[in-house]
């Protein structure tokens, strides 16, 4: 299969490549030098000779089982398999001489007697490397009569018996036919040494030797469907559905995930425009080639029927829909918008971009609010989970940003993870971050929850700090006490390396005995003597890394907890070189980017704020206007703006704030109170119940452009397909612009980012011919790191000195108490993503098909609650019903839920309370009450209705 975008080599190899000295040998006498270490299979691969293979892949450690691979060595007896046999200086290798063309021919023979031999309609025709080796070796014909095997269904009297072995359709995504299979373990050995999951083993002896899920089936067993199997498959035992359906795929694009933060780099392999499936890249430097279930397989939703491809408008929001051409819609848009900056003012509208959208297309849409609009009304959904670790990290070491690459937790001795969940919301990095784990690494978690990570197969946490939500601050001043007051910091490096003053300033803050575990364990619940072991750890125990999610930043006290995490990390000395750092887990694909483009209301691309002259110079000059020199509005601004009536319009790309933002009633009058609101996006989503305008968007397969991911790594993003409402989204926002007179002229995202980076230092080296070249790049990019960062802060921190900062705890506003007793927190599951928008319009509902509250047994026996039991769960805010779920993954007085489905508004519960710096809400700290319910809440069925009423759409005109 070509691939029509990067010819780099995307062979299989038949090893994983090693690291060491060179060594010299010959293989049918070509001379070639590999790395010490390197099997011979690989090294005559290098060569440009292809010895054949069945068990063996790159991917995988070499295994040795299938014997096809099987060589002859000078002075060496026998016939080795290359796969297993390392190199040695001056080694000579024959692959192709009579005795082994002879093994090979013969052990081929026999894997086709137990094979059916349906190949024409197989729906591996093509790509399957049974037959791909058949014919490398010159088999012909098969010798052998006719005997028991594994593809008819007979029982051992020849009778028919239909039990026997029966293909598995259980999955929604691919099929396991164990008529097919030839027991080369490969899906077996990626299950565990590539996801870590350890669902499939081979069970049986012998003739009766099969691959076994230990459950009814593959959708009941412990398989997360990362697809690491399917692609291990030699054969059609474990195949796509989709490629059954539509055939093998005979071209790929390259191109990047639109899920999570991690980035993972993908072949989109395709038949014409219709795309068969998403591979995994095995260059992808974020993935290095692996995937998870939503990247890999649901992809769907660019393609669901209820994709809006056409432009709608309406005059009010309880009149149906109507569609009409671009051309009248951006008229309608833009006359609107001008009309409600000339009654009420410049600064009545505003936009709100999204961290799905690409950095040139967010880049564009604040740029459309300060060179279009006149003001600095910006924002991004990427404040309401992430802009703690910006203020945080911009505060302590000088740069906005995590520190490491993901390469870099091999490095790792250990590794704590605290508010983040890995296995379900960053779950390719989670699998990375397992088997170092099982390599040896410690782990310390720190989490109200159970998470996987604490124990599952093969690997547990060695301490597991179960504290209250609300009191992260409190945990990570405990941990620096204890480093402190015991002597365990890196005196060496804070001298070197931070501030001396600001660090005796902080060490005397951070002794005071108020900080010591045994002072705070009735505030955190968590064990003194637990949290001393993990601080002692953490400091003694190597390379110690530190990744964190939105369980950190969406607190009233983010920043500050942040700040404490970049305190511990300089007090170990654990900042500058491989297996360390700070590391946040961003939690879509782009809220790096979004950041980074200037999508906030203080600060121009680059974290510039306005208020700098010269910063406002440069893009004044490069956009040929005048830069408001005052911040903007952020979004619970425009909301409370709204609510006064001096807020009138919005543009919100991408963005579904009615369900993603806190206190949804708010939200909601918010919305209703605007004039004009325009929604850019691919489906009628929630906020668009209460949109005047109606924009179709364009997945990711349908655009050009670039993500930044958690690491800072910029990736391309290419268009797979065209796009089917008629334009990629950064062309429809510059038909607006110019629909309100901005005479934009872009071509070619390639256009925005020359403008990105003429006008933003750390893009200044960054180009579409640099990505195209490198793969990627980690910013900085620019003239004195040209090859781009993997690593921050090396030398010295970005703002000189590293800066301790008093951590004080300050206990949120949101207390439980008799009427509210319970903690309510929420997070993700693997299967869906974000608000559900895309993943709950692919085969991922399967696996959650509903949002539910999980309590203790201690709580739901208090409650009278059973598993399944419709609840209603109430806050200070609103109510809103959904069913038990019962476990002890949550403490008691913790209940924990999702917020991936929209009947269930998760956020009517929460509170507007936010971060002191950031105004990042408090979504993980909530009091609520749980009580018994006969099902839906009375809010949710008004709500319902109200969206039934606002999704009509009018027949188009014949």
């Amino acid at each position: 299969m070509k691939d029509f975008i990067i010819p780099w080599d995307d062979s299989d190899k038949g090893t994983p490549a090693k690291v060491g000295k060179p060594v010299t040998l010959k293989v049918d006498g070509i001379e070639v030098t590999v790395p010490a270490g390197t099997s011979v299979m690989r090294a005559a691969s290098e060569a440009g000779i292809q010895v054949p293979k069945l068990c063996a892949t790159d991917s995988l450690e070499a295994f040795g089982s299938c014997r096809l691979c099987v060589v002859e060595i000078e002075g060496r007896r026998g016939t080795p398999a290359s796969c297993t046999t390392p190199v040695a200086a001056g080694m000579v290798v024959k692959t192709q001489s009579k005795k082994v063309q002879k093994i090979r021919k013969g052990v081929m023979e026999l894997y086709i007697s137990d094979h059916p031999l349906d190949c024409l309609t197989c729906a591996a025709n093509g790509d399957c490397e049974l037959q791909d080796m058949a014919g490398a070796v010159g088999l012909r014909e098969v010798r052998y009569a006719p005997g028991q095997n594994h593809f008819e269904v007979r029982d051992t009297t020849g009778s028919a018996n239909p039990e026997w072995l029966p293909k598995d359709d259980s999955n929604p995504y691919f099929t396991y036919d164990p008529a097919k299979c030839i027991v080369c373990s490969r899906c077996v050995r990626a299950c565990e040494e590539v996801q870590g999951t350890f669902a499939l083993t081979i069970e049986g002896r012998g003739f009766d030797s099969r691959v076994s899920v230990a459950a009814e089936n593959f959708l009941a067993s412990d398989c997360v469907s990362c697809g690491a199997c399917v692609q291990a498959c030699p054969t059609a035992t474990l195949q796509e559905k989709s490629v059954i359906e539509l055939g093998t795929p005979e071209r790929s694009v390259v191109t990047t995930c639109a899920y999570c933060g991690v980035g993972c780099s993908f072949k989109a392999e395709l038949n014409g425009d219709q795309l068969v499936r998403m591979v995994p890249w095995k260059h992808g430097k974020a993935n290095r080639g692996h995937s998870c279930v939503k990247g890999r397989f649901a992809y769907g939703y660019a393609m669901h029927k209820d994709r809006i491809l056409n432009p709608m408008i309406r005059d009010r929001v309880d009149e149906p829909w109507r569609e009409v051409s671009w051309d009248e819609a951006l008229t309608f848009a833009a006359d609107k918008m001008r009309g409600l900056q000339e009654k009420y003012g410049k600064k009545s509208i505003g936009v709100i971009t999204s961290s799905r959208c690409t950095n040139e297309e967010t880049y564009l849409v604040q740029k459309l609010a300060r060179a279009v609009f006149g003001n600095n009304n910006t924002d991004t959904c990427a404040r309401v989970c992430h802009s703690p670790t910006g203020y945080g990290l911009g505060q302590t070491f000088g740069t906005s940003a995590g520190t490491q690459d993901f390469d870099s937790v091999e490095d790792s001795d250990v590794v704590l993870v605290i508010g983040a969940n890995p296995t379900d919301g960053h779950p390719v990095f989670a699998s990375r971050l397992k088997k170092r784990l099982r390599a040896g690494a410690k782990l310390i978690v720190i989490d109200p929850r159970r998470i996987d990570l604490v124990k599952s197969p093969h690997i547990h946490a060695a301490h597991h700090l179960p504290l209250r939500p609300g009191t992260n601050v409190a945990v990570v001043s405990a941990m620096a006490h204890v480093i402190v007051t015991e002597g365990l910091m890196d005196q060496a490096y804070i001298q070197e390396r931070c501030d001396w003053d600001e660090f005796m300033e902080y060490a005397e803050f951070i002794k005071d005995p108020r900080h010591a575990p045994e002072a705070t364990e009735m505030l955190t619940g968590v064990p003194a003597d637990e949290l001393r072991k993990a601080a002692r750890l953490f400091a003694t125990g190597g390379n110690g890394a530190i990744y964190y999610g939105l369980g950190v930043t969406e607190h009233s006290q983010g920043s500050t907890t942040v700040m404490g995490i970049a305190n511990l990390a300089m007090l170990t000395g654990n900042i500058g070189r491989p297996g360390v750092g700070v590391n946040p887990l961003r939690g879509q694909n782009n809220v790096q980017g979004s950041c980074d483009m200037g999508s906030f209301p203080h600060e121009l691309p680059g974290y510039r704020h306005v208020k700098g002259e010269a910063v406002r110079e440069i893009f004044g000059k490069a956009w040929g206007v005048e830069i408001d020199p005052e911040p903007g509005l952020r979004i619970p601004n425009m909301l409370d703006a709204a609510v006064e009536g001096t807020f009138k319009g919005l543009y919100c790309q991408g963005e579904d704030i009615l369900q993603s933002d806190p206190d949804t009633r708010h939200v909601t009058a918010g919305l209703a109170a605007m004039e004009c609101v325009i929604v850019h996006d691919l489906f009628l989503n929630e906020t668009a119940n209460y949109a005047h305008v109606f924009l179709p968007g364009s997945s990711f397969l349908e655009k050009d452009g670039t993500f930044t991911n958690a690491e800072r790594r910029i990736n391309r993003v290419r268009r797979v397909m065209a796009p089917l409402n008629g334009y990629e989204d950064w062309e429809v926002t510059q038909l607006l612009a110019n629909a309100m007179g901005a005479g934009w002229d872009y071509r070619h995202p390639s256009q925005i980012m020359e403008e990105i980076a003429f006008t933003t230092p750390s893009f200044a080296g960054v180009t579409y011919e640099v990505l195209e070249e490198k793969g990627s790049v980690q910013w900085p990019c620019n003239e004195d790191h040209p090859d781009g960062t993997p690593l921050m802060h090396v030398d010295g921190f970005v703002r000189g000195k590293g800066r301790f900062i008093v951590t004080e705890y300050v206990a949120t506003d949101e207390r439980t108490g008799p009427r509210f007793p319970l903690l309510l927190t929420t997070g993700r599951i693997l299967s869906q993503y974000n608000v559900g928008a895309q993943t709950r319009r692919t085969e991922n509902s399967v696996w959650h098909d509903e949002d539910v509250l999980e309590i203790h047994p201690n709580d739901a026996e208090l409650r009278g609650v059973k598993a399944g039991d419709w609840l209603r769960l109430a806050s200070r805010s609103g109510e809103t019903s959904l069913r038990a779920k019962i476990t002890d993954r949550v403490s008691p007085g913790v209940v924990y839920t999702t917020f991936h489905h929209p009947d269930t508004q998760a956020n009517v519960i929460t509170t507007d309370f936010s971060d002191w710096a950031t105004n990042c809400p408090e979504y993980k700290v909530t009091a609520v009450q749980v009580s018994l319910s006969n099902g839906p809440s009375d809010w949710q069925e008004r709500y319902a209705a109200q969206a039934d009423q606002s999704r009509r759409i009018l027949p188009a005109a014949e």
